[in-house]
């Protein structure tokens, strides 16, 4: 099949990779380059990097706004029998993809997290199961009909980072499928519950709070949820410092919240009498290392206090 991608993210990469492999793409789009890095060099988007150095000969935009009629026209006049859409960051208006087989991969078993962040709320409600949906592009965000779904467990040790690339490589069979099932007009359109939404909204610099007042699952799941961005930063003795990882553990303690009550171990007393363990801790300005690397070169001792900020979770 001749195929149209739009696509910025690296969530979208492997699926770019395996289209380029199984079928023909026409035409790529993503976003601008941005300035990135101390220096401010401007750099592409994870697809448009690896697009142009794989995908020399095909034809590939940066437009700013992707529905101006000259980028419309544009993409509307390169071959195509499906556009997929994965991790883009522009809305796509009507006048662009009518009369076309768009479809959108989505990281979430829709209808639950729609928006902008999925992989992180599903991890930060402290989800078991999650997946990917590849869905009909809507004019309400992620709202269109679902056409292939698939599940995955999410490990209570399981960081977005992590979450990201289990799910981005689960894409490409799922993606393929629908493909497959267009090419021989079997594709199923299932219509979302709407009493079945959940919103995923957008995280900002501000959500990198945790309150050890709240139960350990919540905590430790805000903390693996928001690694690597905007990850959870809390107080320790005169510094900063980032929680990169956490897992539950089965230790119950009474002592105030946010007390280390096994210095070794780098276990941290919660709101419910239950403990969290954290596994990976980064000083501001220097390298991530493990909890035991980062106590052994501070000689940290039981009953002191890790301070995070008291707002409330989400739930």
């Amino acid at each position: 099949m001749n195929i149209v991608f739009l696509g910025s993210g690296a969530f979208g990469l492997p699926t770019l990779q395996r289209l380029a492999q199984d079928h023909t793409i026409t035409g790529i789009v993503t976003q601008p380059d941005r300035k990135a890095g101390r220096g401010g060099k401007l750099t592409p988007t994870p697809i448009g990097a690896w697009a142009g150095e794989h995908l020399p000969g095909v034809p590939m935009i940066k437009p700013e706004k992707i529905n101006q009629p000259e980028h419309r026209e544009t993409v509307r006049g390169w071959r195509a029998d499906a556009w997929v859409v994965i991790a883009y960051g522009q809305y796509l208006g009507q006048k662009l993809i009518e009369d076309r087989f768009a479809i959108n991969l989505h990281a979430s078993k829709l209808p639950r997290w729609r928006g902008a962040s999925p992989i992180n709320s599903a991890i930060v409600a402290g989800d078991t199961t999650t997946g990917n949906s590849v869905i009909t592009i809507d004019k309400e965000m992620d709202a269109g009909a679902v056409l292939a779904q698939s599940s995955r467990a999410i490990n209570p040790e399981f960081t977005a980072a992590m979450l990201h690339d289990q799910l981005s490589h689960d894409g490409p069979q799922l993606v393929l499928k629908v493909l497959e099932d267009r090419l021989h007009d079997h594709v199923e359109y299932l219509t979302q519950d709407p009493s079945q939404v959940t919103l995923a909204a957008k995280m900002s610099k501000s959500d990198g709070v945790v309150d050890f007042a709240q139960p350990a699952r919540l905590v430790c799941a805000r903390i693996n949820g928001l690694n690597p961005w905007p990850s959870i930063k809390v107080g320790f003795r005169d510094e900063s410092i980032k929680i990169n990882q956490s897992k539950p553990s089965d230790h119950q303690s009474q002592e105030l919240p946010g007390t280390i009550v096994d210095a070794a171990l780098g276990l941290v007393a919660c709101g419910d009498g239950g403990c969290i363990e954290l596994l990976q801790v980064q000083p501001m300005n220097k390298r991530a290392m493990e909890w035991k690397a980062f106590a052994n070169g501070r000689s940290i001792n039981n009953g002191e206090l890790v301070l995070g900020d008291p707002l409330p979770l989400a739930h």
